[in-house]
C-alpha cells in the first residue's frame, strides 16, 4: 500500500487484492467451483460469495460506520444511513471465469453523498490494478493513464456487451451493433463491463456502450473514465446514468460521435429526437473531414460520475 494514496483508497486496494487472491486460487481448478444460476445465463459461484465476504470484512473493519451495496448481498451489510457507501462487484465477468476465460475483475467504488470519490478495479489474472481518487487522476499499476487521443470513429476500437437475459431486446442490440460496426475499426465483447470501462480509461479502447448494467458494474469505472479525461453517461449524453441501465463512455470526441449514433436507441430519447437521429443514422458514415468539423466534444453534455446520484 502507498502512503501517497488516499487512506480509503488504500483500504479498497487491500480488499480488492484479498478478493483477487481468492479468485486466482479458485482459477487453478475452476472445474471444481460450485456454480448456481440466478436466472438464465446469469451465474453466481462460491467464489463470488467468498470474494464479496472478504471485501466487506476488510472495508467494515476499517470503516464500521460505512454502508455497503454489493451485487450478491445487496445492502444487508454495513450502516443503513451512512453518507459513505461502498459499491462492490466481487467478480465481474463470472461467466468468463467459470469457463476459464481470463477476462474478469473485482470492482470497488466509494460513493460519498451520492458521488463516486474512490475507485479500484483489479484484474487478478493479469495483476492489473486500476485506481482513482476524485480530482487526482486515474492510474494503472501506479502509472498515470489517459484516454486515447483518437478523434475519428473509423480508427477506433469500441467495446460492448451483448444482451444475454430473457426479455432483452436482441433485435435492438443487433441494430445498434450494426450501426457502430460499420463506422469503427472494430467492435469487441470482452465480457466484464467494469474492465471495459477501465480499458477506455487506459486508452486500450476508445469507447464502450452497453444496456442492462447495474450500479456495481459501472460505479468504479465511471470515475476512472472521467479522471482519465473521458466522458461517460447514457446514450443521449446525459451524465445522470448510474442507475439507468444504459452506459456509454469514450474519449470526448468519440463519445460525441457515439451519442449521435446510439441516441435514437436510448429509452430516454423523445419521439422527435429518435426520428431525427434515425434519419441521421441512415445517412452514410461521416468522412474524416466531417468527423473533425462536427464533433468537437464540447457540444455534448459532459458525463461525469460526480453528478450521478444513486
Amino acid at each position: 500500500m502507498s502512503t501517497n494514496l488516499h487512506p480509503m483508497l488504500n483500504v479498497a486496494i487491500k480488499a480488492a487484492r484479498a478478493a483477487g487472491a481468492i479468485i486466482n486460487r479458485a482459477a487453478l481448478d475452476v472445474e471444481s467451483v460450485r456454480i448456481s444460476q440466478k436466472q438464465i445465463n446469469d451465474f453466481v459461484t462460491e467464489v463470488d460469495h467468498a470474494s464479496e465476504k472478504v471485501i466487506i470484512e476488510t472495508l467494515l473493519t476499517a470503516y464500521p460506520g460505512h454502508g455497503i451495496l454489493a451485487e450478491e448481498s445487496g445492502s444487508q451489510h454495513g450502516a443503513k444511513d451512512s453518507e459513505f457507501v461502498w459499491i462492490i462487484d466481487p467478480l465481474d465477468g463470472t461467466t468468463n471465469f467459470i469457463h476459464g476465460f481470463p477476462v474478469y475483475c473485482v470492482s470497488i467504488a466509494l460513493a460519498v453523498r451520492g458521488k463516486i470519490e474512490q475507485a479500484v478495479i483489479y484484474d487478478p489474472s493479469r495483476n492489473d490494478l486500476f485506481t482513482s481518487t476524485k480530482g487526482r487522476g486515474a492510474y494503472l499499476n501506479e502509472r498515470r493513464i489517459r484516454v486515447s487521443k483518437r478523434t475519428q470513429l473509423k480508427e477506433c476500437l469500441v467495446s460492448t456487451g451483448f444482451p444475454f437475459r430473457p426479455g432483452d431486446n436482441f433485435k435492438n442490440y443487433l441494430a445498434m451493433m450494426g450501426d457502430v460496426m460499420q463506422r469503427t475499426a472494430g467492435l469487441r465483447r470482452p465480457g466484464a463491463a467494469a474492465l471495459d470501462l477501465a480499458y477506455v480509461a487506459a486508452g486500450y479502447t476508445d469507447g464502450f456502450f452497453e444496456t442492462g448494467l447495474s450500479i456495481w458494474d459501472v460505479a468504479a469505472g465511471s470515475l476512472l473514465v472521467t479522471e482519465a479525461g473521458g466522458l461517460i453517461g447514457n446514450f443521449t449524453g446525459e451524465s445522470d446514468f448510474l442507475e439507468q441501465k444504459e452506459c456509454l463512455a469514450g474519449t470526448p470526441r468519440i463519445y460525441g460521435q457515439l451519442v449521435q449514433i446510439l441516441g435514437k436507441y436510448s429509452k430516454f430519447a423523445g419521439a422527435g429526437d429518435k426520428a431525427a437521429l434515425r434519419q441521421a443514422a441512415e445517412e452514410p458514415a461521416p468522412d474524416a473531414a466531417a468527423d473533425e468539423a462536427d464533433t468537437g466534444g464540447t457540444d455534448v453534455t459532459p458525463g461525469t460520475s460526480e453528478d450521478a446520484p444513486f
